[in-house]
């Protein structure tokens, strides 16, 4: 973890900064501040804030367990604020996120997508399976024509798993 940051659970009071940091990371798909309120009420026991040494939220994570595939933690988005960018802070709170999870749910799997030009998501994921020695897989989960509009690129589901428990 980055010297000066936290871990935590995020709590309803979160959510408008929370909201902040994705639409100022400009690469999100920026949702609702409604749903990122809610988020940090019902989901907030599989997502994660950093927090500085102030306690304002500078990185978050939001994830739910799958509800037919229970073991399977979904990672939704992944932020960092533009100052904590560069000190591994995405990477501590993905590790940070999967072992709470894993002890308390009982999850074995992560799940999420990426789009293919989003290097650091990329790097992020395989490297966690790397470091955990997990197997990971990629399909396209939605084609871009999938989404309305125009312009979406494919998002490739990626499946990493099963994961160790900790010390094996």
């Amino acid at each position: 973890m980055p010297e000066g940051l936290r871990l935590d659970t995020p709590g309803v009071d979160d959510g408008a900064a929370i909201w902040r940091i994705a639409r100022d990371s400009r690469v999100l798909d920026l949702n609702s501040s409604y749903s990122y309120l809610l988020w940090c009420r019902d989901f907030a026991a599989t997502s994660v804030v950093a927090r500085d040494g102030e306690g304002e939220p500078v990185g978050f994570i939001t994830g739910y367990v799958r509800p037919e595939q229970e073991d399977t933690l979904l990672v939704w988005q992944v932020a960092v604020d533009r100052s904590q960018r560069g000190r591994g802070l995405a990477a501590a709170m993905l590790d940070g996120l999967v072992s709470r999870v894993a002890r308390e749910q009982g999850v074995q799997r992560v799940e999420t997508t990426v789009t293919p030009d989003n290097v650091p998501s990329n790097r992020l994921f395989t490297s966690f399976a790397e470091r955990h020695r997990a197997d990971v897989e990629r399909e396209v989960l939605f084609d871009g024509p999938t989404f309305p509009g125009e312009g979406h690129e494919p998002e490739v589901l990626y499946r990493i798993g099963p994961i160790p428990p900790p010390g094996t």
